[in-house]
Formats: C-alpha cells, sequence, structure tokens
C-alpha cells in the first residue's frame, strides 16, 4: 500500500501547502492529492486556492503522482474539467488522476443553479464521467441532458490518458460508480463500514480496480494536543455527508457543529499521539486490500506531522 499526502486547501495558503508538499515527498511520501473548494467549511480555515492551477506548481516541483478530486457539471463544465486533466496528464505523463464526486453545495452554489437532489447530482457525475472520457480518447463531442456539450474536442492530449475514478462514501454510491469508474476514491470510516463500501464497489463492476482512501488523522506529541487539533480545524466533518453536502456557506458549518463535543471527533477522525497506533491503523486499511492512502493531518502541525510518519511510520510500508 502506498503512503500519499493529502493537501487541504481549506487550511492553507496555495503557497505554504505547496512547501508542504514538497516537504511530503522529500520525506518519503509516495504520492499525493489534492482537495478542491471554492469556499473553506469554516472562515476560520481561511483559505481555498484554485486546485487546478496549484496542480500544475506541485507537479513541477515534485516528482511523485498527484490526483485531484471534484465536481464537474456546476462550477465546472465537464470539457473544462477534460481540458485540464488532459493538459496536467500531457506535461506529467502517468502521474496525474483525477476523481469526479456528486459535489457539495458550499462550493457549487455560487452558480446559482438549483441544487439537485443526491440522486441526481449522482446521475450528472456519471453523465459528465462519460463527456470526460469521450473527450479524453480524442472524440468530438455533442451531448445534451443535464449538461449540455457542443461540438467540444481536446487538441492538446497525453498519450494516454488519467485514470478517471469515482468517489462515493456510501455503499450505494460505491457500486454505482463500480461499473464506469477506473478505481474507487472514498473516505476512512470504521473498518466493517469500510469493508462493505469496498465490497460494493466490487460487486457494482469494480473489481480488480483500485482503491483510493482518503484518511482524516491527527497527530500530536500528547493525546489532549491531538484531540484539541482535531477538534480545532476539522470538527465539522461531525456532520457527515447527509448534512454537509447540503450547507451553503461556511456560517452554516459552523452553525451546525456548535454542539459538536471534543470526543465526538474520535468517530470522524484518527487521533492518537502515539505513532504505532496509527500505523496500526493504517495496516489495517492494508488488509482491506486498499492500494493507496492519503493521509489528512487535520491539525497545522504539517511539518512536525511529515517529519514523524517519515520516522516511524512510512518505513513500515516499504517494499524490502
Amino acid at each position: 500500500m502506498r503512503i500519499g499526502f493529502h493537501a487541504s486547501h481549506e487550511q492553507f495558503a496555495p503557497s505554504q501547502l505547496l512547501e508542504y508538499t514538497i516537504a511530503a515527498e522529500q520525506a518519503g511520501f509516495a504520492c499525493a492529492m489534492s482537495s478542491d473548494h471554492f469556499k473553506p467549511w469554516s472562515r476560520s480555515q481561511g483559505h481555498s486556492g484554485y486546485s487546478w492551477s496549484w496542480l500544475g506548481a506541485a507537479m513541477a516541483r515534485t516528482r511523485f503522482p498527484v490526483g485531484l478530486i471534484c465536481a464537474a457539471g456546476y462550477r465546472y463544465h465537464p470539457a473544462v474539467v477534460a481540458q485540464g486533466a488532459a493538459t496536467l496528464a500531457e506535461m506529467f505523463p502517468d502521474r496525474f488522476w483525477l476523481a469526479l464526486g456528486s459535489g457539495e453545495r458550499v462550493n457549487e452554489d455560487i452558480t446559482g443553479l438549483p441544487w439537485p437532489s443526491k440522486h441526481e447530482r449522482n446521475a450528472t457525475m456519471k453523465e459528465c464521467a462519460g463527456i470526460v472520457r469521450s473527450l479524453l480518447k480524442g472524440e468530438r463531442v455533442t451531448h445534451r441532458g443535464s449538461v449540455t456539450v457542443v461540438d467540444a474536442e481536446l487538441y492538446s492530449r497525453p498519450k494516454t490518458a488519467p485514470p478517471l475514478l469515482g468517489a462515493a462514501v456510501s455503499e450505494s454510491t460505491a457500486e454505482f460508480v463500480g461499473g464506469w469508474s477506473d478505481g474507487l476514491l472514498t473516505v476512512a470510516s470504521k473498518p466493517d463500514k469500510l469493508k462493505k463500501v469496498i465490497e460494493a464497489f466490487r460487486r457494482g463492476g469494480g473489481e480488480g480496480k483500485p482503491i483510493h482512501l482518503q484518511v482524516a488523522l491527527n497527530w500530536a506529541a500528547t493525546e489532549s494536543q491531538a484531540l484539541k487539533g482535531a477538534f480545532d480545524h476539522w470538527r465539522f466533518v461531525t456532520l457527515g455527508g447527509d448534512v454537509g453536502w447540503e450547507l451553503r456557506s461556511p456560517e452554516d458549518y459552523e452553525t451546525a457543529t456548535r454542539f459538536v463535543r471534543p470526543e465526538d471527533m474520535h468517530e470522524s477522525v484518527l487521533i492518537s499521539s502515539d505513532l504505532s497506533q496509527h500505523a496500526a491503523w493504517l495496516q489495517g486499511f492494508a488488509a482491506l486490500g486498499v492500494d493507496q492512502v492519503y493521509l489528512h493531518q487535520v491539525d497545522l502541525n504539517q511539518d512536525g506531522f511529515i517529519e514523524a510518519f517519515a520516522a516511524k511510520v512510512l518505513p513500515q510500508f516499504k517494499k524490502s
């Protein structure tokens, strides 16, 4: 299992996030992935750089594979997503992957379009995936559905199209993306739940396809510091998708989480000052057949996290 670094645009200025990503590669992380937000989950997080332009800089300054998750069909037209993916894949061969998700209202609401139901958003995700895939193949595309494409064609394409993953949190969505995606991107959860999500993906057509996992964690010198850091910076994840996907603003997230307690964080974030415990959690993911894990240290102490995990955790996953 390859261990990667998650670049959280909601929490850091793009320039600082670039330096952390470079440091992660130099420390031994094998890959990275980028979030994609127009707004952060709270004003206290305070950032939201444009991931596509940042990726060009990040990939020019590193050598490892880097991926991106975004939602097409709202603020991103799928033809523009395809063009961006094609450009990065042409410039950095065999290093870029793209995951499509169903989106979060906090990011997509700026268009003023009606916010569809989850079922409709899933249908749009699949529709956009088909458009992106056709354009990456070099086809000229005209399409009219939930999105409209007229006479689109990519003139600068990579020799090999980048993998197109499907993002899913629930079993039903994982099974849905299994048939059309090149792999699954999901988030860490309790082992039994995660196992069911992976099994649903494979049942839906994903057998033999890679599993990518984003892991929210927090490590610090003491247990109390680790818990406090997780609560201060990432308590918004406790809302879950059913609520989180529907909120319109950072202020909405702050209001919705006003009654969250520090102890509630253990349900959504892997929190420990013990590096051997973090390694054990990662071994559990490997046992489930996960191929790549992207570690999101939710606190701001990125340098300390990178140094500590490089010394004590990453060596346990190196090939002998």
